[in-house]
């Protein structure tokens, strides 16, 4: 089993839309769901972040608006056809091998089927397929046919489709999901394009396409709405032909953009062949992972870690950090939940704030830039500071759903759930943790905070007779209960949750005006905060907190009949009852105290309050709630795994795995093909990081405490805090970071030098440890460090403390001063040689293979100054060498050739010189240097060739190889 791939064996239209979802492929702009290039049976959906519209449907009588994460137009769409058959469908095709295949570790789908036509023709196709992580503007499929038994031409179609709705999720075909409008299509240039805008937040979407094959197209088809080629490939029997659709797409929201139809034109124009995506796409993949690897044990668990990594990625990439958007509950890859953003982020941004901390930044950005909205909202229920959305999209104002439908009873019913002002809650507690984990608290992000505390300190009012504060008129995040039984208005008083966290928050808030004093906060309005973290309602009952004032008198539910039920809310509506009289919960609500505080927290808490607290009580909690929850929701098993961690290790795993599972296996029967569960997926990864490796943030720097459970052998895991790059791992006997044995890690204050990573450190490692014969766990156990940081160390560059490398270099049997290069720092050419080096001559082949990355080079030509050496960038395009100059340059008038007629001969070398292994290569190509001319020139800057100077230098100059010969040197 290959940890890395997610496959699939035959074509199951019944399983369709769980593929879909499952195989999205995304850069955190836009995401394309894995939908069948050429099916019938398809829910094809292609989502930007942050694009969405509104629409009005009329229900039960009443119109109520929507706002939905658009449905943008499909690009996908590609089928073909031999002589007299059929365009191919897999639904109705005759299938004798179909196979499909989620390449994780490079972004990659693929998918190869064999097919035999109606006149007994067998066909072979295979495709490639990625959205790219190095450009976010692009996708690409790559389609290769080979014809077995036949030879002739084989008709292709490749279109851009306007008519495409939101219609993915069946509950929602009520209501209208025709967002798209003013479609426009063409073609320039042998490109084709598509245009259409959102009905009301008339936000323009553009697709532009580009066919490369060995045939131009023989027809186009152009209709309002969509456009399409058909191309004649002519088979030839066992050769495959292949055909290449790339795409862009662009929508009005993009920065630096004139108009979206010309930039994805543009970009669509600019975009290099395939294998050049190919590679870039990979090679951005490769540095992610760098970042997000976490290693486990066993290939099951490694491969579902590996998936829920990356559609999280997928969804909130580096390249999201610049983007105006939240966290979609979703994800980009269905339109469940409308592709809202709700309280999902509390349990994304802790995995996101060790390894990519600038993507959280933007995700709170997302909050500020919508705060001045929050205000106003406040504002208008008589309230102060800022009060968020239960729901969010584009503007922050509320769209949470009036009304929602109960499939099971096919009735519309009211929806009071924007009553969760809880949401505000996660908001500030992620600005905290933010804090924590990168040591920076940015004046927008305290001021948010701060905004948020006041709110919920303006919720609290003072009953005068128990003399405590309380908060009524909510909602928890039980979700079940909206109202008292019977109540003619919805929402709770005094949510054992809201109340806690508001205290939490409060404390929160005058440790940020002592880190930024100079944000306004009178001394009556921090006298007021601190009497209500003293004083703040809590309820109690049959020794546990109580999830609500009057959760006590609520009915006990025969679990037994409603066993295995987990949307108990539908369940009971559906028989004419109301969940609201029970003691039931969709998941964990009171018991999201432990998930969000540690004990101490919260035994610190209550002893604030008044309250006091027997040692008994989180565990008596514990298992109270636990006993009266339907796990309605897949961030249930999250966090019931995370409070059993320390009482109940081997509930806890089963609770984890349910987790790990809950997409893949469908636990909810039909949810993952409406769109992956995105909040779920972080909070496993997250629940591996700080609640089974025991990785807490404190103020005073990183503490571990790991109980891992007795199904997980180790863990392992780079992560980036306040500025310094650690690796940590552990097992069943101890956490080590960097691969020495602590507790703590304490930024600027912990006393142990580290080494820089000079030169290429791993090699040097790998280099001494096969010298010596010795395996990673050989030298590891020497070393007494983890064979996880050693591999960790060989494989990418790291800061290890000089504890560490004594340590190594004595398991090695070298010095530190080798490992680190020595005299690598001198200028270049002054390493010593290796002993007995041998010279190798290359022959034409492996020279362009070594040079065919493009780099940096070297041109060496006769100038009007005498002989000349500059170095250029260069990228290999056809064969030939192509950089760029300044017109009217020195490099220009010297090279002046081809539009004179005159051929002057130039020389250009590239060069690599590992002086940590002593060895290298030098390639030399000698031929005519030219400019190249005006009609050339599409093509050629397509290349993305860029001048090694910088500045306005938009000359192009190809040499052409005449002669190419390379010599590698290395030692016996």
């Amino acid at each position: 089993m290959n940890s890395w791939l997610l496959s699939y064996e035959g074509f199951d239209p019944a399983s369709e839309g769980l593929r879909e979802a499952l195989c999205t492929l995304g850069n955190g702009r836009f995401a394309t769901r894995g939908a069948t290039p050429d099916g019938e049976l398809r829910t094809a959906g292609t989502y930007a972040a942050g694009c969405y519209d509104r629409l009005d449907s009329t229900i039960a009588g009443r119109t109520v608006t929507n706002e939905d994460l658009v449905n943008l137009p499909d690009w996908l769409p590609l089928t073909f056809a031999a002589p007299g058959s059929y365009w191919f469908r897999p639904e109705r095709a005759d299938l004798l091998e179909y196979r499909q295949k989620l390449d994780m570790r490079h972004g990659v789908l693929s998918r190869a089927l064999r097919w035999r036509d109606e006149s007994g023709r067998i066909t072979a196709v295979r495709q490639r397929r990625l959205v790219s992580m190095a450009d976010p503007r692009l996708a690409a499929l790559e389609t290769t046919f080979t014809a077995e038994n036949w030879s002739g031409p084989l008709r292709v179609r490749a279109a851009l489709d306007g008519r495409v709705t939101n219609s993915g999720v069946a509950r929602y075909r009520d209501l209208r999901g025709d967002h798209l409008t003013c479609h426009d299509t063409g073609d320039q240039n042998g490109l084709t394009w598509l245009t259409a805008a959102t009905r009301s937040s008339h936000i323009t979407v553009a697709l532009a396409s580009r066919i490369d094959t060995a045939t131009p197209a023989r027809e186009m088809i152009r209709e309002g709405d969509r456009i399409s080629t058909e191309h004649v490939l002519d088979l030839a029997q066992s050769e495959p032909a292949t055909l290449t659709k790339t795409v862009a797409l662009a929508t009005s929201r993009d920065s630096a953009s004139y108009d979206a139809r010309s930039a994805a034109i543009r970009a669509v124009r600019l975009a290099p062949r395939f294998d050049v995506q190919v590679a870039q796409h990979t090679a951005a993949w490769e540095r992610l992972w760098q970042r997000a690897r976490v290693d486990v044990d066993g290939p099951e668990l490694s491969q579902i870690v590996h998936l829920h990594i990356f559609h999280l990625l997928q969804t909130l990439s580096p390249h999201t950090a610049d983007l105006d958007v939240g966290v979609p509950a979703r994800g980009l890859h269905g339109e469940a939940y409308r592709g809202h953003v709700f309280w999902d982020e509390l349990f994304v941004l802790p995995w996101l704030n060790l390894r990519f901390p600038e993507t959280s930044l933007g995700l709170l950005r997302y909050r500020y830039r919508r705060l001045p909205e929050a205000r106003a909202a406040a504002r208008d229920a008589g309230l102060s500071g800022a009060m968020f959305p239960w729901q969010s999209a584009s503007d922050g104002r509320e769209q949470t759903q009036t009304l929602h439908l109960n499939p099971a009873s096919g009735r519309w019913l009211p929806d009071a759930s924007h009553l969760q002002r809880h949401i505000g809650l996660a908001i500030a507690y992620n600005v905290w943790q933010y804090h924590l984990a990168t040591g920076s608290l940015p004046p927008w992000c305290a001021e948010l905070l701060i905004d948020i505390a006041r709110f919920f300190a303006s919720l609290a009012v003072l009953d005068p007779t128990s003399g405590r504060y309380e908060i009524h008129g909510v909602m928890g995040p039980d979700e079940y209960h909206e109202r008292y039984p019977d109540a003619s208005s919805p929402g709770l008083a005094n949510n054992a949750y809201t109340n806690i966290m508001t205290v939490w928050l409060l404390l929160r808030a005058r440790d940020t005006l002592d880190l930024l004093p100079e944000l306004a906060a009178s001394a009556q309005e921090q006298a007021r905060w601190d009497d209500i973290t003293r004083r703040m309602r809590v309820d109690f009952h049959d020794g546990v907190i109580s999830q609500f004032t009057g959760y006590a008198d609520l009915l006990e539910l025969d679990w037994a009949r409603y066993r295995g039920v987990r949307r108990l809310d539908r369940a009971l509506e559906a028989d004419g009852d109301d969940v609201n009289r029970y003691k039931a919960a969709k998941q964990a609500d009171t018991l999201m105290l432990c998930y969000l505080l540690t004990s101490d927290e919260l035994v610190g808490i209550l002893n604030r309050l008044g309250y006091p607290v027997e040692p008994s009580l989180i565990p008596r909690m514990v298992g109270y709630y636990l006993d009266r929850t339907s796990h309605g929701s897949t961030l249930s098993a999250v966090v019931h795994a995370w409070v059993l961690s320390r009482s109940d290790r081997a509930r806890s795993w089963q609770f984890f795995t349910e987790a790990l599972f809950s997409d893949i296996k469908d636990v909810q029967h039909g949810t993952t093909a409406e769109g992956i569960h995105l909040g779920a997926m972080a909070g496993t990864i997250d629940l591996l990081e700080r609640c089974y490796l025991g990785l807490e943030i404190h103020p005073d720097g990183l503490h571990l405490n790991p109980l891992l459970p007795d199904r997980l052998g180790t863990l392992s895991m780079p992560i980036r805090f306040r500025g310094s790059q650690l690796f940590i791992d552990a097992d069943h006997r101890q956490a080590r970071i960097n691969g020495v044995p602590r507790p703590t890690f304490v930024t600027g204050r912990q006393g142990e030098p580290t080494m820089a990573a000079t030169g290429d450190l791993g090699r040097r490692i790998a280099q001494h440890r096969m010298r010596l014969g010795l395996t990673l766990e050989q030298v590891a156990e020497r070393a007494d460090i983890s064979p996880g940081y050693l591999q960790y160390l060989e494989e990418q560059p790291g800061t290890p403390t000089a504890e560490t490398m004594c340590l190594l270099a004595g398991a090695l049997e070298t010095t530190v001063d080798d490992l680190l290069g020595g005299g690598i720092d001198q200028p270049p050419g002054r390493g010593r040689a290796k002993a007995a080096p041998t010279l190798a001559s290359l022959d034409r082949d492996e020279c362009l293979k070594l040079i065919e990355p493009g780099g940096i080079g070297r041109v060496a030509f006769n100038g009007s100054h005498g002989p000349t050496v500059l170095p250029v960038n260069y990228q290999l395009h056809h064969g030939s060498i192509v950089f760029r100059t300044a017109t009217g340059g020195p490099m220009d008038q010297d090279l002046r050739t081809g539009l004179e007629g005159v051929e002057i001969k130039v020389g250009f070398e590239v060069d690599r010189i590992d002086e940590a292994q002593r060895e290298g290569w030098s390639v030399l190509v000698q031929g005519p240097a030219h400019h190249i001319p005006p009609d050339e020139l599409p093509e050629v800057t397509g290349s993305r060739v860029t001048p090694w100077a910088g500045g306005e230098r938009h000359l192009y100059i190809r040499i052409t190889p005449h002669q190419i010969t390379g010599r590698r040197i290395h030692h016996l």
